[in-house]
């Protein structure tokens, strides 16, 4: 894809719509162009198709910041992606988090589980709209003139996402706001039950999008008179655009222990009524995988992304026991015309930019602070904290800081304060600044200085990936995987990161396996791109195998462990 590489996106001017509200907030900025990002592959499970109209095909999942993921996908699926569903952040004001568990029996502790935070769902200075103003212009570049698409939110932000959407896909567009009623939870003594998040559904161009209403018919009421019951069809009425669907229990085989993990009973009714089979669909806010799992089910192409790595694992994890039972049911209809035999199984997993620093992105502020020794100040505050007299700013973590990410920054600034300091000691800087970050343009210093030209500041870079390679941020695992005799096995494996938080210590571990998600392996690894023909990926509380029959035609061994954290060990095996 080198050809790619200083290839830049232009978007067209969004006009100004006569007669129609635009919401403005503080620091609203335009979003005109963005840069191709190279994607590194990392993983790949199954095969791409090897012939028909869908020749070469294989699913993606990015691991990624989706403003990055998207601007890679330009280059090649611009105007090409016919559904996109997302469910991205509500800003709630509630941090997420998943509790981690041990497999099987307990260990000889007591501290056999914990929450794990998987992200933060709060946002300051109205920089939660200019997040979504960004991602919803790329989404509308990606689909298709016949696409359309769903975004999933709440009473939270509803009210300006609508006029958001308005704004990237014209008021013209719109099709429906559909409500869907958990049933469950939101009861309240000073007002009503909160039991419905919004679905906002719009088409890229009025009137060209496709739509299939026989596909997700629903039943009639339960009572109908008898000298009405021959005018109804069969297939049951139009669905409505009030959904009553119950989200998925605990004890459900879809449930996969993700916070605000969605029903696929709801992405099925999604994907059938604005999709067909081989369509491609995209959720770039992926989370548990559900979008993705009810694509393959349903016979379409998926793209997917999520930012943080346990979202990824996650859905790896689930579409590979999904593709397991549906090549399974494959096998035996060799000899029919089954719509099963036409599902796309294979996908493959890739990075943004080497981005590998962070499994979890709401653990890299504190994590950074901690390392770099930092003194921190509150949340609220426009800085991080102080190092050696100077205000600290963390950039955003997986991916390169852009001079666009200085537009809150520069926005909450002190001017008042730089006045006076500018008055009190002329020609000495009124502040020193610390950028850290991973990964920066190189004008990103300059950058800042010039638009801060009125003021002398004094600014300094910290890039971890290039300045402090050899900061640790979190403690690796250790294992000791061998040969013995004809099979591969896996005798010792101690995740330390998570045994620090489970407060174990090795002796203490009675069976490894108690601590591990999955095991894969690669016999002939390459070098470069994971392909595992061994999946170990056990149901609930079972335990992976651990030992496993080397092939005849091995060649290098590559072993990935993956733990409870979705934190993964590679070992080469000779």
């Amino acid at each position: 894809m080198s050809e790619h590489k200083q290839e830049q996106f232009e978007f067209f001017d969004l006009p100004t719509i006569k007669g129609f509200p635009e919401l403005r907030w503080t620091g609203k900025r335009p979003y005109r162009s963005t840069l191709y990002y190279p994607a590194q592959l990392r993983e790949r499970y199954g095969d791409e198709i090897k012939s028909g109209p869908h020749e070469g095909w294989i699913n993606k999942l990015f691991w990624g910041d989706n403003l990055q993921v998207m601007s890679h996908l330009l280059a090649e699926f611009r105007g090409k992606v016919d559904l996109i569903y997302i469910d991205p952040p509500f800003d709630s004001k509630a941090d997420y988090k998943k509790k981690i568990s041990l497999r099987g029996k307990t260990v000889t502790n007591d501290a056999s589980s914990f929450e794990e935070k998987q992200y933060g769902d709060i946002w300051t200075n109205d920089e939660y709209l200019q997040f979504m103003y960004e991602r919803l212009i790329i989404c509308r570049e990606l689909l298709s003139d016949t696409g359309s698409i769903y975004l999933h939110c709440d009473w939270h932000k509803s009210h300006h996402l609508r006029m958001i959407m308005d704004e990237i896909f014209a008021p013209s567009n719109f099709l429906n706001e559909v409500i869907w009623a958990y049933g469950s939870g939101g009861g309240s003594k000073d007002r009503f039950g909160r039991k419905h998040d919004t679905l906002l559904f719009y088409a890229k161009k009025e009137g060209r999008h496709q739509f299939f209403p026989d596909e997700v018919r629903v039943p009639y009421s339960a009572v109908i008179p008898d000298k009405w019951a021959d005018k109804f069809d069969p297939r049951g009425k139009y669905c409505p655009d009030t959904w009553d669907i119950s989200r998925p229990p605990n004890h459900s085989a879809e449930w996969v222990k993700y916070p605000t993990q969605k029903p696929e009973a709801l992405l099925e009714r999604v994907l059938l009524a604005s999709s067909k089979p081989g369509d491609i669909v995209f959720d770039c806010f992926m989370g548990s995988g559900t979008t993705q799992a009810v694509a393959m089910k349903l016979g379409r192409k998926f793209i997917g992304s999520d930012i943080n790595l346990g979202a990824v694992q996650t859905t790896s994890k689930r579409l590979l026991v999904i593709a397991e039972g549906i090549e399974a049911k494959r096998v035996s209809l060799l000899d029919s015309d089954d719509e099963e035999l036409q599902k796309f199984t294979g996908f493959e997993v890739l990075n943004v930019n080497n981005y590998d620093f962070f499994r979890n992105p709401v653990e890299a502020r504190q994590l950074l602070i901690e390392a770099l020794e930092v003194q921190p100040f509150p949340a609220a505050n426009v800085w991080d904290g102080e190092l050696d007299g100077r205000m600290v700013k963390i950039m955003p973590v997986n991916r390169i800081a852009t001079k666009a990410d200085l537009e809150e920054l520069k926005a909450n600034l002190p001017y008042k304060t730089y006045e006076k300091r500018k008055e009190e000691n002329p020609g000495k800087p009124v502040e020193r600044i610390t950028l850290v970050c991973m990964g920066h343009d190189a004008d990103l210093k300059a950058s800042l200085e010039a638009e801060l030209a009125d003021y002398k500041v004094d600014v300094e870079v910290v890039d971890i990936l290039r300045d402090r390679k050899d900061l640790h941020l979190k403690r690796e695992a250790e294992a000791e995987v061998v040969r013995e005799g004809g099979k591969l096995v896996i005798r010792q494996f101690y995740p330390l990161n998570l045994m620090q938080k489970l407060s174990m210590q090795k002796e203490f571990v009675d069976d490894w396996r108690q601590l591990v998600e999955s095991v894969m392996i690669d016999w002939n690894y390459d070098g470069v791109v994971m392909e595992p023909t061994i999946t170990d990926v056990p149901s609930k509380d079972e335990l992976v195998a651990g030992f496993y029959e080397i092939p005849d035609d091995v060649g290098t061994i590559r072993v990935k462990i993956t733990d409870l954290l979705a934190e993964s060990l590679e070992v080469e095996v000779g």
